[in-house]
């Protein structure tokens, strides 16, 4: 075979009256060749030496969900990237507490974490705007709405600046509307809150204390074991699978569904401002879509794994669920305008903010409600049983 291939070769080089050019050609595109492979697998080798390495806390304990939703984060960035830019995520504690992570970050402690922004809001109230109160009727993927659309994203920007944060925020994960708490007993009118020791966070401490509570803010971690001790009345953190997770029904078998102290809330990813402009376009714009992916895979996980849990609490955990009083949800409508007036007197960020949101609402919600069927008519007509045993 070899011998028959070299004397073709000599034939059809001596047919060719450019045997000599085309001889040329073939070495140059043979060494071309091989340059092109040496490019492509060079840059492959580089990059597995010298993949960015990002250090992330989040601000849950390790077994919570919220946790999980962390890793799933840093797992789709790794996974676009393929291995070029490496997320590592920490749970709460691991290098700092869960209140210390704006600082952390900020500072270059921690390239970046998984928390809410709830958790500033000692720094500038208004930042809780975002994740506490009614916020005029919008669920939480509403509030994500105006934040990418309706200048929440730009609002958010101007407020870390004003305190001298040094970070990128995306926010991610619309979560639903949060229960209460938990309870000794059920929650029957606005007056039961009075001298109650209660566990929250954000603009929400304002609100309950307002409502005659003595609020302790606390940290997910933290609120069960303080419960136990007695140091807790009441309290709220966030969902049916973070509060099973977390020992509630161990300390509580009483919870109340159905609050405007944060009907909408939302996750926030954060970069160290230097580290994250250091990154490549490339890096950045698959974080941003990592980001989003993130969101809508978190909104469908929470609809499959909160409903079982939701099971689970009454049938394994033995938990009472009740409905809040319409009087004492109205109440905190009434107090709420109260708490935000008074923020918004000495504060124009947060009128700006609160002004924006309002302005988005008002033809958001008109349309939302205009459009949406009522859920309820159709489960009830469904899975509610008539008389007689038989469902409907």
């Amino acid at each position: 075979m070899k011998r028959s291939v070299k004397t073709s070769d000599k034939a059809a080089a001596k047919a060719s009256p450019n045997n000599k050019s085309t001889a040329s050609r073939r070495g140059f595109l043979g060494k071309a060749a091989a340059g092109t492979a040496t490019a492509v697998a060079f840059p492959m080798v580089a990059t597995a030496q010298t993949a960015t390495q990002l250090r992330f806390q989040s601000t849950w304990p390790s077994k919570d969900i919220f946790h999980e939703y962390a890793l799933d984060f840093a797992k789709k960035v790794n996974d676009m990237t393929g291995g070029e830019l490496k997320i590592e995520v920490l749970p709460a504690g691991a290098v700092v507490p869960a209140f210390g992570l704006l600082d952390a970050v900020s500072k270059g402690t921690l390239d970046g974490g998984h928390g809410v922004m709830g958790y500033n809001y000692g720094k500038q109230s208004a930042i809780a705007l975002w994740t506490s109160g009614p916020v005029f009727g919008m669920d939480a993927n509403m509030v994500l709405a105006w934040h990418k659309y309706g200048g929440g994203k730009e609002l958010l920007e101007k407020l870390y600046s004003s305190i001298g944060a040094n970070v990128v925020s995306f926010l991610t994960g619309p979560m639903p509307v949060q229960p209460l708490g938990w309870f000794k007993k059920p929650i029957t009118k606005p007056e039961d809150f009075k001298g109650l020791k209660f566990r929250t966070n954000g603009l929400a401490i304002d609100l309950f204390t307002a409502m005659g509570a003595a609020v302790n803010a606390l940290p997910g971690g933290e609120i069960v074991p303080a419960m136990d001790r007695g140091l807790l009345d009441g309290a709220e953190f966030n969902n049916a699978s973070s509060d099973r997770i977390l020992g509630f029904p161990d300390v509580s078998k009483v919870c109340m569904l159905q609050s405007f102290h944060q009907a909408s809330e939302q996750f926030e990813i954060s970069f160290n401002k230097t580290k994250y402009d250091a990154l490549p376009a490339k890096m950045k714009a698959i974080i941003a879509n990592a980001v989003e992916a993130s969101s809508a895979d978190m909104s469908w996980k929470a609809i499959d794994r909160y409903s079982k849990d939701y099971i689970e609490l009454q049938t394994k955990n033995n938990v009472k669920f009740y409905k809040t009083p319409d009087s004492l949800l109205q109440q905190q409508l009434t107090i709420w305008d109260e708490v935000v007036a008074k923020k918004g007197a000495d504060n124009p960020l947060f009128k700006e903010v609160e002004a924006s949101q309002r302005a988005f609402a008002e033809r958001a919600m008109k349309w939302d409600m205009d459009t949406n069927n009522n859920r309820r008519m159709a489960y009830n007509h469904y899975f509610q049983k008539k008389p007689g045993g038989k469902k409907a």
